[in-house]
Parts: structure tokens; C-alpha cells; sequence
């Protein structure tokens, strides 16, 4: 969605990440009375009077539904406060909220002067975490563990190995380690692990657009934090998704569907269990992880649910000691409730003062950590539920959800098809490909309780209009209805289309709006692996495709020398020595420079949509040698 004229895409950015913060559960949407909240995470803090005039003003306007603020109706809030009290206030507020520290300068990619800043505590809790996480790794032994207490973190992260194995943490196998380099490192080698972590991490859904390498190489705090605060979280909410833990179902409420829990996003399943939990504990539930946590009771509580009790052979008894409960500080409490959280070894993210703060971003992480490590759930053996429909997703779905979120559409995208229903991420993709969108045509949410699917079936009527008529895909047989009942293979053919489009767009910009399709890019990629003695391609079913040769010999043809040969089989592969050839040749694409989306599987398989992505990207990463 476009920014507010006078709001930068920096501004914009920061916008965005203070709007996460209180969205914890990413409705897309706050309440009212968060709204005072969100301006101090903004670092943009306003008097009471204030915010309940904004309010008031919204409610006039029509701009607020069922006392729901938007991300864009805040944008355009604080564009029109950017003149009056923002422009007296903005530095001061930056420089004088506790914990915040502001820095000058800006991405690569973004306009300078702008100021930015990062959060002490977050930067505490990240290197804490990767000390732990890294500890036993000897790649790393050269910059761990690190002081928490210093910049050790925005030097650590400068070399890209740290980076690369934190992107392995969270999403195993994504970086093959043979395409690290690792010793005797020079500017050149550094470049391409920093390129390697970058894409990596865009590939795993990261949004990285306004983050280069030369950011991470001179340690711009708030990048580095806002980029490893993503992958972080992806591997804290891997595995909170029912169709990988299927004891979750043990959360299903009365007269709930199966198919209403598993649209659940991973923070509003962690807030679920841990009202699961406090019920049992005949406990008073909580409505978030920010003021609901603050006196740490809810936390003791859920602590002495979960704890081991010895009931269950080969896992000792873990005794809560719960008598810190009746601290009468709320600080004191707290750290009474982590000295028995660190019993459990699971005093990760947060400290005394995060919790009485009720710093919402470490204590989704703090409770995210203790669900991994104890979920205390036992899957259902008596009700009356149909395996059959919990169903993982495929390489291809998660591939289009992973390239989605990379882009940096809101809200993030954790269920392909619960989450487009509404056709709001299509729009933003469309606006991706150029292809404009008419948002006074667009629904947007909150949507009322009555009439709200048809809101969204008129977005989807809309967004398949667009793709018709606008940029003129294919999509016969294809209706609003498939997009918003979540139709598999009709919700992929558009899919696919918006995401080739974007590929393709980018190869026109580098051809100087020189029309591209697919014989083009074979075109290409046949002429480049002749020109440097290397055989040739049919097209993107190409059985040699298979062994991953041809993509190899292709990165070796664009960037001489860089394929190591001695470490992948040649003839006569297994199945195995196939896949290793496979996550080698992705890896050192993404290494030299290519933003590849697909996945090692696709080039073994020879699945030609993915295949047609690989080449391409390595043609936009060829096209750009001087």
C-alpha cells in the first residue's frame, strides 16, 4: 500500500516495525487503547488529550471500524502530525526514551540524514541467544561468544559466517556449509558470504529489500537487529503449526472446527496455550504478552503447568518454587519467576526489567522458547477429528508464502491460503508487478462481524479482475470465490503468475525494457554456457537438470572459478549425491549473487516453473557484470 507522500520509505519502515510490536498476533489491526502504546513504540509519544482527539477524529472520519486502527490509518496519522507536534518532538523522543539508542545514517539504499534507532534490551537478548546457539560451532570461535554489554554483535554479524549459521538454526539445511567461506577471509570472500546470508534469508522469508550487504558489513544497528530479530523468529515459530505438532489440537475449544484452529497464526496459538495452561491452573487468562504479563504472575503459573512432574519414564521431576509470587516489587517478582524459568533452561530473551516493561517482542520470544522446549500438550486420542485434513505444506506453497513475506507484505503471510482470503497481499503484490491498484475499490479490515466474507469476496472478484484485465494473465476458470474459499491449484496458478512476472519484470529492467519469456532466458543461459565450453540446456524439463550440472557449470560460467568441482559427483549419481549437487548449486546462486526462491528438491525433480526461476535469477545476477 503507498506511503503518505511526505513519509519516506525509511520513516515508512520504522512505521511498520512499531506497528508489529503492538500487532503481536498480525491482525493487521490495534485497538483503540493501544494506539497510546504504539505512538511510544513509534518513539513518537503524545499526551492522553492527544490521542483520544486522534481518536475521535478517526471516528468522525469513518476511518475506524469496531474500534480498530489499521497500519495505513496510522501512517497517514502520523503524516498529518508530522508538521505540528512529530516535527518538534521526533529527535527528542528518539534520544529520551529508556533503553532506546538513536544512530545516524541510513541502508545503502535509502536516503541519508535520516535517524534511526535500536532498542539496548533487544540487542542483550539477540547476542545472548546466539551465544547460546553458536557455542560448540568452531566456524564461529573467532567472534563468540560476545559481550552483551557492548557493539560486539554489529562487528560479529560483519563477516557473514554468524549469519549464515543463525539462518541454518532456524530453517536446517537452507545454506549448504560447504559454500561458506570460513578462513582466511578477504574483502571479495566476505562479500559473498554477506551475499549468501542475504539471500538466504530472503529465501526463508525474510524481508530484506532495504538491507545490503554493505549495511552488515559496517554493523548499521538497526538493520542488523532488524534482520536477525526475523530469522530468530522464524525458527522460534517453526514448529508452532499443527500439521508439525499435532498435539496443538489439544487447544481446540468447544464448537471450534479443526479448520478454525489451524488458521490460528503462530502468536495467537502461543496465547492460546498459555491460557490452556493457566485455566488448568484455575488462573485468570491473559489477552497478550505486553501489559497482561507485566507482574509475572501469569508466567509462575504457566511455569508450574509445564514443568516435568516426574510422571513420565526417563524425564526427572522439576519443581517449581512458586513462593516468589508473593513478592510485593514487581521487579523482585519477576526475577524470582526467571530464577525458576532458569530451572527449566529457559531464561532466554528476557530480564526482570523486559517483563515488569512488558517489552512485547521479547516476551513473545520468552514464551515461544518455553512452548518449544515444554509444550506440556498431549494430542487427542478420544475426539472425534479427521487426521486425513492435516495436511503440511508442499515446497511450492511454502516457496510462494516464503517469496511473499520477503517482499514485505502486511500482514505477514503464515497460512498461504487463510491469509489471502481477503486478496489484501494480492493487491500489494500487484503493485509488486506494476500493475496498479485501485485501493478505494478495496475493502479493508477490520471487516464487521456481518457481511465481513462478502467484503473479502469482493476483494477477491476485484483481484482476479486485475490479474484478467490488467496484467493480462491466464486465468481461465478461475473466480473470486477460488481465491477466498482457498481453492489449491486455482490460488497457485495466480500465484505463480504474480511471482514469474516479478522475476521477469526484473529482467526487463536490466535489459532496458527488452521483453522477456522463457526462450529468452534459455536463449541466454545456452549462449553463456557455450561461451565458456560448457554444455547446453533443451529447456527447463532438461533431464540433465537433474544432476544440477547445468546450473553449476552455469554460476562457474558467470562468476569463473567460483564452483568447486572436486565437491560434487559428476556421473552416475545417486539419489543422494543428486540432492547434495542440488543444495550445493542453490546455495553458491544465491552466494554470487542470485535471490533464489526455489528449493534443492525442485533441480532434482525438474520441476520447470522453479527451474525457469533458477536460470532467470542467474540471468539477472549475469546481466549485471561490468
Amino acid at each position: 500500500m503507498s506511503a503518505p507522500a511526505q513519509i519516506s520509505q525509511d520513516e515508512l519502515e520504522e512505521l511498520r516495525e512499531a506497528f508489529a510490536k503492538i500487532d503481536v498476533d498480525s491482525h493487521g489491526h490495534i485497538g483503540t487503547d493501544e494506539l497510546n502504546d504504539l505512538f511510544k513504540a513509534a518513539n513518537l509519544p503524545l499526551p492522553g488529550y492527544r490521542v483520544r482527539e486522534i481518536i475521535q477524529d478517526l471516528t468522525k472520519t469513518g476511518d475506524l471500524h469496531d474500534g480498530k486502527v489499521t497500519f495505513d490509518e496510522f501512517a497517514n496519522v502520523v503524516h498529518g502530525l508530522k508538521s505540528i507536534e512529530v516535527a518538534k518532538t521526533f529527535k527528542k523522543a528518539i534520544n529520551k526514551k529508556e533503553g532506546i539508542y538513536a544512530v545516524a545514517g541510513t541502508s545503502e539504499q535509502s536516503s541519508s540524514g535520516t535517524q534511526h534507532s535500536y532498542s539496548e534490551e533487544e540487542k542483550v537478548a539477540f547476542v545472548n541467544w546466539v551465544n547460546k546457539a553458536l557455542e560448540k560451532d568452531p566456524d564461529c570461535k573467532h567472534v563468540l561468544p560476545m559481550d552483551p554489554t557492548s557493539n560486539d554483535l554489529f562487528t560479529a554479524v560483519g563477516d557473514g559466517i554468524v549469519l549464515c549459521k543463525m539462518i541454518n538454526q532456524s530453517v536446517p539445511d537452507t545454506i549448504d556449509e560447504r559454500t561458506i567461506n570460513k578462513k582466511k577471509l578477504t574483502p571479495f570472500t566476505i562479500q559473498e558470504n554477506l551475499n549468501l546470508a542475504l539471500n538466504s534469508a530472503s529465501a526463508i522469508g525474510c524481508h530484506v529489500v532495504n538491507i545490503g550487504a554493505e549495511d552488515l558489513k559496517e554493523g548499521r544497528q538497526h538493520l542488523v537487529l532488524g534482520l536477525l530479530w526475523q530469522v530468530i523468529k522464524i525458527g522460534l515459530f517453526a514448529d508452532i503449526e499443527i500439521s508439525r505438532n499435532e498435539a496443538l489440537i489439544a487447544l481446540l475449544r468447544d464448537g471450534e472446527s479443526l479448520e478454525d484452529l489451524m488458521k490460528l497464526s503462530p502468536e495467537e496459538l502461543l496465547l492460546r496455550w498459555a491460557n490452556y495452561h493457566l485455566e488448568e491452573a484455575g488462573c485468570s487468562k491473559i489477552n497478550n504478552f505486553s501489559s497482561d504479563i507485566k507482574d509475572s504472575k501469569a508466567y509462575y503459573n504457566i511455569l508450574n503447568q509445564v514443568a516435568p512432574k516426574g510422571d513420565e519414564e526417563g524425564i526427572p521431576l522439576i519443581a517449581i518454587d512458586i513462593s516468589g509470587i508473593r513478592e510485593k516489587e514487581d521487579i523482585k517478582r519477576a526475577e524470582c519467576m526467571l530464577e525458576q524459568a532458569d530451572r527449566l533452561g529457559c531464561r532466554q530473551f528476557v530480564t526482570a526489567t523486559d517483563v515488569v516493561r512488558g517489552n512485547p517482542k521479547l516476551n513473545l520470544a520468552y514464551i515461544a522458547n518455553l512452548f518449544n522446549k515444554y509444550p506440556a500438550l498431549k494430542k487427542p486420542e478420544n475426539q472425534d477429528i479427521d487426521w486425513s485434513s492435516i495436511e503440511g505444506e508442499t515446497r511450492e506453497e511454502r516457496t510462494f508464502r516464503n517469496w511473499m513475506n520477503s517482499l514485505g507484505v502486511n500482514p505477514r503471510v503464515n497460512h498461504l491460503y487463510v491469509d489471502i482470503d481477503d486478496a489484501l497481499v494480492i493487491f500489494q503484490l500487484y503493485e509488486k508487478i506494476n500493475v496498479p491498484v485501485d485501493w478505494d475499490r478495496v475493502n479493508k479490515p477490520p471487516y464487521s462481524k456481518l457481511g465481513s466474507n462478502m467484503k473479502k469476496l469482493e476483494n477477491c472478484n476485484y483481484a482476479v479482475e486485475l490479474g484478467k484485465n490488467e496484467a493480462k494473465f491466464s486465468l481461465v476458470g478461475i473466480a473470486g470465490q477460488d481465491l477466498n474459499e482457498g481453492n489449491r491449484k486455482l490460488t497457485q496458478a495466480l500465484l505463480w503468475q504474480l511471482m514469474r512476472r516479478y522475476t521477469l519484470n526484473i529482467l526487463e529492467e536490466l535489459g532496458d525494457g527488452q521483453k522477456v519469456n522463457d526462450d529468452t532466458i534459455i536463449t541466454w543461459v545456452n549462449d553463456t554456457l557455450t561461451q565458456a565450453g560448457k554444455g547446453t540446456i533443451s529447456g527447463f524439463k532438461d533431464g540433465s537438470i537433474a544432476t544440477s550440472m547445468p546450473v553449476l557449470d552455469l554460476i562457474d560460467a558467470i562468476q569463473p572459478g567460483s564452483i568447486r568441482y572436486d565437491l560434487i559427483k559428476v556421473e552416475d549419481l545417486t539419489e543422494e549425491e543428486k540432492l547434495n549437487n542440488a543444495k550445493y548449486a542453490i546455495s553458491m546462486a544465491r552466494k554470487i549473487g542470485a535471490r533464489v526462491y526455489a528449493l534443492p528438491e525442485d533441480l532434482v525433480e525438474v520441476k520447470p516453473k522453479m527451474v525457469m526461476t533458477v536460470f532467470a535469477c542467474l540471468m539477472a545476477r549475469g546481466m549485471k557484470r561490468v
